[in-house]
């Protein structure tokens, strides 16, 4: 049987909402309305631990960040040599990732070396950078520093592209993961033309967002948009490759984020969360887009699945597609029967957890670690005082009720309760303050809870 290509593609800091498709007023996203119409679109995909590292981490290993230990940024992997890098490389697949990587915790302008790149052998990357038009990045083995030409996210688009008309007519699958820095800010930064389509009298602000944060949304939207039609163009870009190679039809691609952006939503003067962007466990933070399309295998009609699905599903269900046995390392649930058969797995929902507050969200602006569950209709979350949030998400899709310890939703409660017991037990989390996880882990912070680097 012909193994298929892979081409995962992921934004940082897009949230699910941004897109036509999902109902965004503002957004021009043409290119990604069409690709859902092709896809499954899990319209429940959820970012766990919804920041950068966390979430990397967990699309390689496939496992939670209480066993891979990267629990924050600016951490490094460790290699237990079965990363979904490893696991394709092993099983004859060529392996490239482009852009952003975020996992090697060694400062963010430093060389990785080959024994920390997890299984990539095609390797443009730098640990991170928001600086779109001045960006560098280190290719293959070679330690000089090298700048992307222009806005970053069209040159590795271009790379990208380049890279999949190399292995046009090649006897052997390949596996590229296309991690763009965009849409996170700065906003500013995005195309010229781009932000034009977006003036600030036309834009629709969420219900969430309160009165005296619209003139900061508003600022913020027209570049957070005007990055996410750059990503569509490319995205678009990506496509015209694969249809003119004729790759299209036996290549899985994937689109996805690591992460949202709360965008000014849910911005409280005398309550948290205050000014963040992600950390925090609502819709805007924790929820992403993810669409799958595999023309010779699901055909080319779109269909939503709303069973949550989350970063450490990726790994076992992108492994089984290409008929590659799942490693017992892995922690993540196999979509495949979900997504074939229609079962119905034995999971309610999945974990959303914070379990060390830094940076913007840190402890002295009201950052809490919490433990939660995301369901098709509910988010409940705890901290460590107790129940804190609790959401009927198809009567108050903004989150503007807070159902926690009333009366009415009491039952519902100690269900959900009782399953983010069960979830937490699943994974031996103790819910350990963040002082006793960065001891166990060895990590030291700095003043702002983040760690140093």
């Amino acid at each position: 049987m012909v193994k298929p290509n892979i081409v995962f593609v992921f934004a940082d800091q897009m949230r699910a909402q941004a897109t036509g498709y999902a109902g965004d007023p503002n957004v021009h996203t043409t290119y990604l309305d069409r690709l859902a119409k092709e896809s499954l679109n899990f319209t429940n995909a959820i970012s766990n631990c919804p920041i950068c590292t966390p979430y990397r981490a967990c699309l390689l290993t496939g496992q939670y960040p209480l066993t891979h230990g990267l629990f924050m940024n600016d951490l490094c992997l460790p290699d237990n040599g079965h990363s979904i890098g490893q696991e394709l490389q092993r099983n004859g697949y060529d392996t490239a990732w482009i852009g952003k990587w975020h996992l090697d915790g060694h400062g963010r302008t430093n060389p990785i070396p080959p024994e920390r790149r997890q299984g990539f052998d095609y390797w443009k990357v730098l640990e991170c950078t928001h600086d779109y038009h001045n960006s560098q990045y280190y290719a293959a083995d070679d330690t000089t520093p090298r700048f992307w030409q222009g806005y970053d996210t069209y040159a590795q688009t271009d790379d990208a592209v380049n890279y999949l008309t190399s292995h046009a007519d090649s006897e052997s699958p390949f596996a590229l993961f296309l991690s763009f820095g965009t849409p996170h800010d700065p906003y500013d930064t995005a195309p010229e033309a781009l932000k034009k389509l977006y003036p600030d009298d036309k834009l629709i602000l969420r219900d969430n967002v309160p009165e005296h944060r619209r003139e900061q949304a508003i600022e913020q939207l027209r570049g957070y948009y005007a990055h996410i039609t750059a990503i569509d163009k490319s995205v678009n870009k990506l496509d015209e490759a694969l249809e003119s190679n004729g790759q299209r039809e036996n290549t899985i691609f994937v689109f996805t984020s690591d992460h949202g952006d709360m965008l000014e939503s849910h911005w409280h003067v005398n309550n948290t969360p205050r000014g963040t962007r992600k950390q925090v466990p609502y819709d805007e933070s924790i929820k992403v887009p993810f669409l799958l399309r595999y023309p010779a295998k699901f055909g080319a009609k779109g269909r939503e699945i709303t069973v949550p699905i989350a970063a450490p599903d990726i790994m076992p269900t992108l492994l089984s597609m290409a008929n590659i046995e799942v490693p017992k390392t892995v922690e993540g649930m196999n979509f495949l029967p979900v997504i074939e058969n229609g079962d119905k797995p034995n999971r309610e929902g999945v974990l959303i957890a914070n379990y060390h507050p830094f940076a913007d969200w840190r402890t002295e602006r009201g950052g809490r670690p919490y433990r939660g569950v995301r369901t098709e209709r509910y988010t409940y979350v705890r901290d460590k005082n107790g129940p804190w949030l609790l959401f009927d998400n198809e009567q108050d899709p903004y989150q503007l009720k807070n159902q926690v310890n009333k009366k009415a939703f009491a039952e519902i409660q100690q269900k959900l309760n009782t399953h983010l017991d069960a979830v937490l037990a699943e994974q031996d989390d103790k819910f350990e303050p963040p002082a006793e996880l960065r001891q166990r882990w060895g990590y030291s912070v700095r003043d702002d809870e983040a760690i140093p680097y």
